[in-house]
């Protein structure tokens, strides 16, 4: 049984240097971002692991990242346990206005990297002559056990300013779903996962399902978890699955990593301590207020394993 989980770290940056003027602004944008406060977020993000691999007995043998700046904070996160450096790291700088990045660890005792490649997007802006950026998507083959898979990680546009971004996410969406289609219709195993910026029953993260003639080709197993109530992140009262793991067909029939569930990981240790805000992550900031907690995002991971023998479920004993 293997793991593969993403998450959003909620803006992991190396500690601002001490401004020459209180009024000059920071890296990170964030308020006091200073040395112990980046060590204690790298502890917290570590924590998490640490606690996944206590309750399901091991560690993800993929871990796909957002909200990450730079490679010398995941140079530091695999440093630490539970990691121990033995993780390996996919990353590339990307276009991003605040230099927020995608990034992916993996098990370098199961998973060997391919190759890689930073798809960047670039959009005309009407006000400007510059043109308007935004976070890659991170396109990683990776191999395990002889077999291929081919992993995108995404983190779109947010929904701003009454969705403003919403033409970049589908243009987005909809250059994947290209390379999503070439692939599986070459036959090979595809994640899609990331913080979508979209709940898994909007638009355009049904259509990401479906092939030209209207074929299932992808899984999106958070959209039963959303339907009955779960979600990953929150936005005043309202409950969001914004993160998300969506899976080739073929992983049904993989003997070896047959689909076996999907599950966002909301230990009460990485919850609010607020009495007003219980079942939500503890969260880092709350705008410009130090919380000192983990991030505004569960992590959220899927099971991947030896298919069952359909025989396996019959009792043949007799009474």
């Amino acid at each position: 049984m293997e793991l593969f989980s993403f998450y959003n770290v909620e803006n992991l940056f190396l500690p601002d240097p001490r401004p020459k003027h209180k009024l000059d602004p920071t890296i990170s944008g964030l308020k006091g971002w200073d040395e112990r406060k980046y060590k204690n977020k790298l502890q917290k993000i570590a924590h998490v692991f640490q606690l996944i691999k206590e309750q399901k007995g091991m560690l993800p043998f993929m871990i796909c990242l957002s909200e990450i700046s730079g490679k010398k904070v995941l140079e530091d996160l695999v440093q630490m346990k539970p990691f121990n450096s033995e993780y390996g790291i996919v990353h590339y700088n990307s276009q991003d206005e605040r230099k927020i990045d995608v990034a992916m660890l993996y098990d370098k005792n199961k998973v060997e990297m391919i190759e890689s490649e930073a798809i960047t997007f670039f959009f005309e802006n009407k006000n400007t002559e510059n043109c308007d950026t935004t976070r890659d998507v991170l396109f990683s083959v990776m191999k395990y056990k002889e077999k291929i898979i081919n992993v995108f990680t995404a983190h779109l546009p947010s929904k701003r300013e009454k969705d403003i971004n919403r033409h970049k996410r589908i243009f987005i969406l909809n250059e994947i779903r290209k390379r999503i289609l070439n692939l599986v219709n070459a036959g090979e195993h595809v994640i899609l996962c990331g913080d979508f910026n979209e709940n898994p029953d909007d638009e355009n993260l049904v259509k990401i399902l479906y092939g030209n003639s209207q074929e299932k080709v992808m899984e999106n197993p958070f959209q039963q978890l959303f339907s009955t109530g779960n979600y990953s992140t929150f936005h005043y009262k309202s409950g969001l699955l914004f993160d998300q793991i969506i899976l080739s067909e073929s992983f049904k029939e993989d003997n070896m990593l047959s689909f076996q569930g999907a599950e966002i990981f909301r230990s009460e240790k990485i919850s609010s301590r607020d009495k007003n805000f219980r079942g939500r992550p503890f969260r880092t900031y709350s705008g410009t207020r130090y919380l000192g907690g983990y991030s505004d995002h569960f992590p959220v991971f899927v099971t991947l394993g030896k298919m069952q023998n359909k025989c396996e479920n019959i009792n043949l004993s007799r009474e």
